[in-house]
């Protein structure tokens, strides 16, 4: 069955922990990387926590920057991502801030804790997932019924360690601060299990202000890194992007992301958006994104169509402008077909400057479903 795309993102200090054991929450980055953690919070469609994680911090969960908010609402989704609480026991605060903030809530529990949860009245969708707490049946329900696609994993170390240890995680964004807690009492990021992948893959590393992010992708037993499960959850996005273009007759429905490295949605964009008939999906999500910004040459764009190397109505292909933003990395599900333009190349144009160009044709079947009358 489906399941969302699950980020786990914590930040602990050097000896691994994250927290002391003081009355208030260390503290273990700063402005720039609350900044960082408020973009990522803006790209996902849900942000989950347990139990432990409410009861300790009470947080709020929520996208803080206004021009975040407005950008989600333009783009046709809630202000605030769906914030998703666990608890085994629905034995809750009904009082804490994650309840009364931010947009829809939801509870997973079992039974008893359902029964629970609905007598103290807490403000949210409340789910029984039986005798126990199934994280199998909670994400395929995350992505069924309230349709997440991609889920941000808050805390704490039990939840993250029973998520990596069942194979279930997809990326791990890690923030290391230049302190040591050094209590054993203190909470760890990951608890004892019985772990399914060996080591992790370093994908990216990023120094911000005295801390460092680490973005990992999970391995499974013997086989290396897992297959790209962020290549399949982008180019799927662009691929429901392109069934939302209005339709013509003389020009493909196309959807297209722009990724950074450590999974930061730069922007997206489809065909014929915003009414302007002939301004394609790639040349759309590269308008909205800042040409100096750094974290371009490293980005990759997800296109449901191989990006285009000759048109008619603009002075520059898809490919070239691509290239022209520094991205080297494209993933897309479809090769151009020869109804509008012959012997269409995009690829070859691509990889002749450097790129990497990967295919996935798993995808092709969804990317030619808005097209079928051209084809």
């Amino acid at each position: 069955m489906p399941y969302p795309y699950v980020l786990l993102s914590a930040a602990v200090s050097l000896d691994g922990y994250l927290d002391d054991t003081g009355p208030e929450r260390l503290l273990l980055s700063g402005p720039a990387d609350f900044d960082r953690v408020d973009e990522v919070r803006a790209s996902v469609d849900a942000i989950l926590v347990g139990a432990g994680t409410l009861r300790a911090d009470n947080p709020r969960l929520l996208v803080n920057s206004p021009v975040r908010r407005a950008a989600r609402l333009a783009a046709g989704r809630p202000e605030y991502p769906l914030k998703v609480m666990v608890s085994g026991s629905g034995d809750l605060d009904p009082a804490a801030r994650f309840w009364h903030t931010g947009g829809d809530k939801v509870l997973y529990t079992t039974g008893a804790g359902a029964e629970r949860a609905r007598a103290l009245g807490l403000a949210a969708d409340v789910v029984a997932l039986g005798d126990d707490l199934d994280w199998r049946r909670l994400l395929e329900h995350l992505h069924d019924v309230r349709g997440v696609r991609r889920l941000m994993v808050e805390g704490g170390g039990t939840i993250h360690t029973q998520l990596l240890r069942d194979g279930l995680a997809d990326e791990l964004q890690l923030v290391t601060a230049p302190l040591f807690v050094g209590d054993p009492a203190a909470p760890r990021l990951f608890g004892p299990g019985g772990y399914q992948g060996g080591r992790l893959r370093l994908v990216s590393t990023r120094r911000i202000e005295d801390v460092v992010l680490a973005v990992y992708e999970p391995t499974a037993p013997g086989t290396g890194p897992r297959p790209a499960a962020a290549d399949r959850h982008w180019l799927a996005l662009a691929c429901e992007l392109a069934a939302a273009c209005p339709p013509s007759r003389t020009a493909f429905s196309v959807g297209a992301v722009v990724v950074a490295a450590d999974g930061t949605e730069l922007a997206r964009g489809h065909s014929r958006e915003d009414g302007d008939p002939v301004v394609h999906a790639e040349e759309a999500a590269l308008a909205k994104i800042d040409p100096a910004d750094p974290r371009l040459p490293t980005a990759t764009v997800y296109s449901s169509l191989e990006p285009c190397v000759r048109r008619a109505s603009r002075p520059a292909p898809c490919a070239r402008l691509i290239l022209d933003a520094g991205v080297r990395r494209v993933v897309t599900a479809w090769r151009e077909p020869d109804t509008f333009v012959p012997d269409a190349d995009g690829t070859g144009l691509l990889t002749a400057a450097g790129a990497d160009v990967l295919v996935l044709p798993a995808y092709e079947s969804q990317a030619k479903a808005p097209n079928q009358h051209l084809l």
